[in-house]
């Protein structure tokens, strides 16, 4: 059961829908952030981070970081030129001027939602490289949303319009990908084994029991 559960979520990860943290390095916002993308099917996030080490926080993660994977760049502009050459829409949530309500967006097409720090907001250099920015629109006193708040938000958003186009009701993820990610949700101990032996990961059942032991070897 646990192997099937895991199969269904992965076949319904989102290959072409994900964040760029620019900065935001508050280890209880990347978490929460992560549960999102978790909760909305974001197959792998990016972030600008000073080293290739990622952090989670262990309270509010709810194991988001196993699910997950992080991309980190050194700078945003390194970051929006990879999403960019692979074709995604970089959007980016700050509520200027030019803003458009976060709604009006399609989400259906290949995506990249730029978040940044709570107290610095998005890069100048991030707002200048995007090709829209956008607001949740308040009707309160308050002028913004927490980071992880609005990642949520503006997230769920893209859930649905992929849902009505019926984007989670086909796999995405290419056959070599989809075995490995499901390898290493299944097995992380053994898969942390092979990776730092460099050998192959041992192939599956259909029931995801490791077929031999010639991987020990």
């Amino acid at each position: 059961e646990r192997f099937a559960r895991l199969r269904a979520v992965l076949d319904r990860r989102q290959a072409d829908l994900t964040v760029l943290l620019d900065k935001v390095h508050k280890p209880h916002n990347l978490s929460a952030v992560l549960r999102s993308c978790d909760a909305t099917g974001v197959f792998r996030a990016h972030a600008v981070w000073p080293s290739a080490r990622f952090r989670f926080h262990r309270l509010t993660s709810g194991g988001a970081g196993k699910w997950v994977g992080v991309v980190t760049h050194p700078d945003i502009e390194t970051g929006i030129s990879s999403l960019r050459t692979r074709g995604y829409q970089v959007v980016a949530a700050h509520p200027g001027t030019d803003a458009v309500d976060f709604r009006e967006v399609d989400y259906t097409q290949p995506t990249a939602l730029i978040l940044g720090a709570e107290l610095t907001g998005i890069s100048r250099g991030a707002l200048d490289l995007a090709d829209r920015h956008l607001t949740i629109p308040m009707a309160g006193h308050v002028a913004s949303l927490n980071v992880s708040v609005a990642a949520a938000v503006i997230l769920f958003e893209a859930q649905r319009q992929r849902q009505q186009a019926g984007m989670y009701d086909r796999v995405q993820l290419s056959r070599e990908c989809r075995t490995q990610t499901l390898f290493e949700w299944a097995h992380p101990r053994i898969a942390d084994y092979c990776r730092r032996h460099r050998r192959a990961y041992p192939a599956l059942d259909e029931n995801g029991a490791i077929i031999g032991d010639a991987w020990r070897s």
